[in-house]
């Protein structure tokens, strides 16, 4: 029998190969996005797309303002969203709400192809990310306490030059890319390690119960853990990996992408919008509800299918 040592050695050499593909992959299209969102700040686009959404956010007991947030957040991440927060003259209830909205469906082009590549449609993804982001702003706003704030600002666009634009974009891009190839490689190199000394098989037993009450396969426990901890960016290399292995079925992916889709990164993520004065039982029950629903509704759809099927 090979020692602990070559056996994690060995673990370490097979986690590689499939690391630097997944980061190559995730970089371009962070890259490809985060520049494009750059190019519609630089041009307007983008502050003529939060004007346009504006209204809307009346639904939901935000101010206008809100939407530049919610759209940046939507098309790039977390940290965007919260540094256009920081802007705005919002309460703990409006900030609260709005970072529901965001942490639901943040990073959609990046995330959803993650998702796709694990077993879930786009599509639906897509669909389902928006339409709970909105929905949950809905309930929110009925059911917290507090009044709604109401203010009215016009958009503009970055008078900045675009070359100090792109110098920022540049070095931000940088050090979020060099974050996430060295996260991607920790995260493979770790689950390959607890996979070949059987730590998996003990997380999936101890959190069987935890899984089960969210309609959750138990092998999926892991990349529960790898989701909710470092989120679906992140934790990319590594859901890829255990689908394409057949160590996870597309079924049983599609399950956890219905949950970890609205309730995801749920540590550093959430510590950063209660910095800024969002309350942490809202942003963390609220998905958690969603997620239950979204996914015993799709065991239902399924049950459905089967007992129709001849």
């Amino acid at each position: 029998m090979p020692s602990a040592r070559k056996r994690a050695l060995s673990a370490i050499n097979e986690a590689l190969p499939g690391a630097w593909k997944t980061s190559v992959w995730m970089v371009k299209i962070t890259v490809s996005i985060s520049l494009a969102i750059v190019i519609l700040r630089y041009t307007g686009v983008l502050f003529w797309f939060s004007d346009l959404l504006a209204p809307v956010f009346n639904v939901v007991g935000l101010p206008g303002e809100a939407a530049l947030a919610y759209v940046t957040g939507y098309f790039v991440n977390v940290y965007s969203a919260i540094a256009v927060m920081a802007t705005l003259s919002l309460d703990a209830r409006a900030i609260t709400i709005l970072s529901v909205m965001v942490l639901c469906s943040h990073n959609i082009i990046t995330e959803t192809a993650v998702q796709q590549k694990t077993g879930s449609s786009a599509l639906r993804m897509v669909l389902i990310r928006t339409f709970s982001a909105f929905l949950l702003g809905v309930i929110l706003n009925r059911l917290m306490p507090g009044e709604v704030i109401s203010v009215t600002t016009s958009f503009t666009r970055d008078h900045q030059a675009i070359g100090v634009l792109l110098t920022a974009w540049f070095f931000s891009s940088l050090r979020i890319v060099v974050k996430m190839v060295v996260l991607i490689f920790l995260l493979s190199i770790l689950q390959r390690l607890l996979a070949e000394f059987g730590v998996i098989r003990w997380i999936a037993k101890f959190l069987k119960p935890v899984m089960l009450f969210f309609g959750l396969p138990a092998k999926t426990a892991f990349l529960w853990i790898v989701a909710n901890t470092m989120g679906l960016g992140y934790g990319a290399a590594v859901m890829i990996e255990e689908t394409e292995r057949g160590k996870i079925s597309k079924q049983d992916a599609d399950l956890l992408n219905h949950h970890i889709c609205v309730s995801h990164s749920n540590l550093e993520d959430v510590l950063l919008l209660v910095a800024v004065g969002a309350l942490a039982g809202w942003l963390l029950l609220s998905r958690w509800i969603m997620a239950l629903l979204l996914v015993w509704e799709l065991r239902l759809e399924r049950s459905l299918f089967r007992k129709k099927s001849p």
